[in-house]
């Protein structure tokens, strides 16, 4: 890989005069620029969503899952799969679901592998999180409905599944919507070490590394996730009943699995699969994005993230960046389920 461009330099520095605590949306190496805003605690109010849960869950299977999933819309509406991120679930979308089937769509939500009623086939399969592996599973996922080509959206995690599936197999998505926008990376990039002040972000990343890390979120899961969801949107107030809604996927038991590995993996400190080596060494050229995109930034997101004059090169095709504002968080589809929805209509217009 060659060295990052003095544009990404100058924003690792930046991220230096941050004092927010790193949270997933862009890991060592999975963004050549991080520029992480502190801003104040000052809460804002929560969504007034009116939907509490998905009336249903409904399986399917894939080679390698049986995929737990929420569905609403019209069979026949285009199809959006939504993707979420770490530590989050499908009701990141709890809202945003019903407005795209009002609008025709038919909203598709899955849980990731590792959350929810998702569970491998077998016993014996790797509890493998490296990112090809899970977009493989939007793939897979997609295949198993029949599902040609569909709009992606996502956030933390699962902005980056959606970006790998548009960057690799550009023919199956008709548009993209992406939180903090391009996250692709690789295992090499990820070996280049920041400032000690850069790394400080990372601190989950590093405890997960070790034993301790591994057995502290196990036993403490519940509480890690809501004090990553305080740190990730520091102005939104949610209640207690909008996160143990969530917290219950985590209770999947290849969940500290999943998580473990997804980050262990990234620092080189755990082996993936063979099957999947041809697609990370293509990521690792961080390929263009050619189908239409918006990407989209909270403007209180308390994650590391990269600015957008550091990726908007990437995308190649029609292309638009929007910076929610009004305290918006880590996870836009939650706080400001409004504009997402929004994002994903206007991005088949671009």
């Amino acid at each position: 890989m060659t060295r990052p461009t003095n544009r990404f330099d100058q924003g690792r520095r930046r991220l230096l005069g941050s004092a927010a605590f790193g949270v997933a949306a862009a890991p060592l190496g999975f963004a050549q620029a991080m520029d992480a805003q502190a801003t104040p605690a000052t809460p804002r109010a929560a969504s007034s969503g009116a939907t509490t849960r998905f009336a249903r869950i409904s399986q399917v299977k894939t080679r390698v899952l049986d995929i737990g999933y929420a569905e609403d819309g019209p069979k026949d509406g285009t199809p959006v799969v939504l993707l979420h991120g770490w530590p989050y679930d499908i009701h990141s979308y709890v809202d945003v679901a019903p407005q795209l089937a009002a609008r025709g769509y038919r909203a598709l939500v899955p849980h990731l592998r590792g959350y929810g009623t998702t569970r491998f086939l077998s016993p014996d399969a790797l509890r493998n999180a490296q990112p090809t592996a899970l977009a493989e599973d939007v793939i897979a996922f997609m295949d198993a409905l029949h599902i040609d080509k569909a709009i992606l959206g996502g956030f933390d995690w699962g902005a980056r599944s959606a970006g790998i599936v548009a960057a690799l197999w550009p023919e199956r998505v008709k548009s993209l919507v992406a939180v903090s926008g391009y996250l692709i990376g690789s295992q090499k990039a990820a070996q280049a070490p920041l400032p000690p002040e850069a790394e400080l972000q990372w601190w989950y990343q590093f405890y997960f590394a070790t034993d301790r890390g591994r057995a502290g979120y196990e036993k403490y899961t519940h509480d890690f996730a809501k004090l990553i969801w305080k740190l990730a949107s520091p102005k939104w107030a949610f209640d207690d009943a909008t996160f143990d809604r969530s917290a219950q996927s985590f209770d999947n038991p290849d969940h500290v699995d999943i998580v473990i590995h997804n980050y262990r993996w990234r620092l080189g400190l755990a082996k993936g699969e063979a099957k999947y080596d041809a697609n990370e060494a293509k990521l690792a050229t961080f390929p263009p994005i050619t189908v239409p995109t918006i990407t989209l930034e909270g403007d209180a997101n308390g994650a590391p993230h990269p600015p957008p004059e550091s990726y908007a090169k990437r995308f190649t095709g029609k292309y638009a960046h929007r910076l929610l504002t009004g305290g918006i968080g880590h996870n836009p589809p939650q706080e400001d389920p409004g504009a997402f929805v929004q994002a994903i209509v206007d991005s088949e217009k671009l």
